[in-house]
């Protein structure tokens, strides 16, 4: 990979201005372990669709782990009781988490774990079936099932 270069300009305090060189980097966002295996064929439109709607209802339900602190403030009240009370979590927060419970539940047992795996966790298949102990390329087609069966959850034509 070539890196790109360009000068950016800068205006100080003083107004004066100083050049600097930056990298340009290129990152295909739509480029996701389910993104690949659509670009190449292995699942069709209709599934592709059914897991870019499970991955968004999981991202919008905020069901992923955190991996900094909260640096949120501390919430102040007058009382002597300590802490105020926590806020209730958005309604589209809400209905994303029922959505995306339903579908995974929807999809069956023993499905859950590819579905989350490759589509909202964004492990690649590979990882995915050594962490599950399949054999190699059995992820594939238990994948296209459970994609298959949240695509009839979502009603997805």
């Amino acid at each position: 990979m070539t890196n790109q270069s360009r000068i950016l300009i800068e205006r100080s305090i003083d107004g004066a201005s100083e050049a600097r060189p930056t990298r340009s980097v290129t990152v295909n966002l739509t480029e996701s372990p389910l993104g690949w295996l659509f670009a190449r064929g292995f699942v069709t439109k209709r599934q592709f669709e059914a897991g870019e709607r499970l991955r968004s209802d999981w991202e919008r339900a905020e069901l992923s782990p955190r991996v900094t602190m909260i640096w949120d403030a501390a919430p102040i009240t007058s009382a002597r009781s300590g802490s105020a009370p926590t806020c209730d979590p958005r309604d589209a927060q809400i209905d994303a988490r029922r959505r995306f419970h339903a579908a995974v539940d929807n999809a069956g047992p023993g499905l859950a774990d590819i579905l989350w795996r490759v589509v909202c966790a964004g492990e690649g298949m590979r990882e995915a079936e050594t962490a599950l102990g399949w054999p190699a390329r059995a992820g594939k087609l238990v994948l296209s099932f459970a994609l298959d069966r949240i695509a009839a959850y979502y009603r997805i034509p």
